[in-house]
């Protein structure tokens, strides 16, 4: 009995070669690589068929699988056919799901260096096709609205429940840190410019207003996209990869309604609370430094933030947090559904959320603060 596995050439005919397999062909030992049938091919360049026999074959394993596998893609490539005579039953299953299960697209890097007018090619094509797929999932995401208020959208309660409190009570602790320092942040940068004037006081009012109408609204989406956009694009990208997106179509359940709509009310509900508690935080950390200032203390501090604001201010921020709300959720949601089917995917999922989240927060802040300047309020 051989020790380790062999491999024997016969020449049956011009353009067929036998090749004989014998042995044990386990991985611990040297076994033959399909490079030896390659360079005698290369003497024998008339063969078109290859016949694979089992001889006295004692013991086999992945090894010889992977032979075989390494051959079968050389014959593939050559358009060489090869049959299989006398070869384990165990073998010969193994190499048919091997063929029948593809490698998956997204698995693994495309391998190669890539230039960079292609790169800025491939980013100018994925950028138009991506506009044109957010505009799909705009629309059928109102599509999924529009059944809810009729009543007829298909989502659980209990889900929307668990995403308010996700997206409120657990969000608390990084909105106060956040809002607070950027209250205290706002306060120094102006104090020290307006103490040159002698107009400390209106530290106030550049806290106030800059919170109130634009800045809470902006942090806090901005947090939120990290925090729970991230976390959306995640769990639906999870639940792609697990086909559980899949199932719930077989079953008939339309996926804008049971898992993006309840994200999309959660967060266009939880928002404007949100940025209401982080405008008072941030008022609170910008009369902190404004009452270190000579020449403040509270009441002066107070009485000068409530006569600098106004409805007009307070019902653009709380609208401003309204619209972040969605774009946070569908950036997530949408990121999730696109997602590949692969680990790797969701990583690349949730980070693409968090950044289409913010550009979005971005623009949207651009359109409306262009819209109340017009609008004179």
């Amino acid at each position: 009995m051989s020790m380790t596995g062999e491999l024997l050439f016969e020449q049956s005919s011009k353009d067929t070669l036998r090749l004989i397999l014998s042995g044990r062909w386990k991985l611990e030992k040297d076994l033959p690589a399909a490079d030896e049938v390659v360079r005698k091919l290369g003497d024998a360049p008339e063969v078109c068929n290859i016949d694979l026999e089992a001889r006295g074959l004692d013991a086999w394993d992945s090894g010889l699988l992977v032979f075989l596998t390494d051959l079968r893609k050389f014959c593939s490539e050559k358009k060489i056919r090869l049959k299989g005579k006398n070869l384990p039953s165990g073998v010969l299953s193994m190499l048919k799901l091997a063929a029948a299960v593809p490698e998956k697209k997204d698995a693994r890097k495309a391998e190669g260096r890539v230039t960079f007018l292609i790169d800025l090619g491939n980013q100018t094509v994925d950028f138009f096709r991506s506009c044109g797929d957010l505009l799909e999932f705009v629309g059928e995401a109102t599509v999924a609205f529009s059944k809810l208020l009729r009543g007829k959208a298909q989502y659980r309660r209990s889900d929307l429940w668990l995403i308010l409190e996700s997206c409120s009570a657990q969000a608390v602790p990084i909105v106060t840190l956040i809002s607070f320092l950027v209250g205290m942040i706002l306060a120094f940068i102006g104090g020290i410019q307006l103490q040159m004037f002698g107009a400390q006081i209106y530290v106030a009012d550049l806290v106030a207003i800059a919170m109130v109408r634009l800045m809470a609204a902006i942090m806090t989406g901005i947090v939120m996209a990290g925090r729970t956009g991230g976390a959306f694009a995640a769990q639906l990208g999870t639940m792609q990869v697990n086909q559980e997106i899949d199932a719930l179509k077989t079953l008939g359940i339309s996926p804008m309604e049971f898992l993006v709509l309840p994200r999309m009310l959660a967060l266009a509900l939880m928002m404007p609370l949100l940025a209401l508690y982080a405008n008072i935080m941030g008022i609170l950390g910008g009369a902190l430094v404004g009452m270190s200032m000579p020449g403040i203390n509270l009441i002066q501090y107070y009485n000068q933030t409530v006569a600098s604001l106004n409805l007009w201010h307070l019902g653009i921020g709380l609208f401003s947090s309204a619209v972040f709300g969605v774009i946070v959720a569908l950036a997530g949601c949408m990121r999730g559904i696109q997602c590949g089917r692969s680990a790797s995917a969701v990583g690349e999922a949730a980070t693409s959320a968090v950044v289409t989240a913010i550009v979005g927060i971005i623009l949207a802040t651009a359109i409306i603060t262009i819209i109340t300047n017009m609008l004179g309020v």
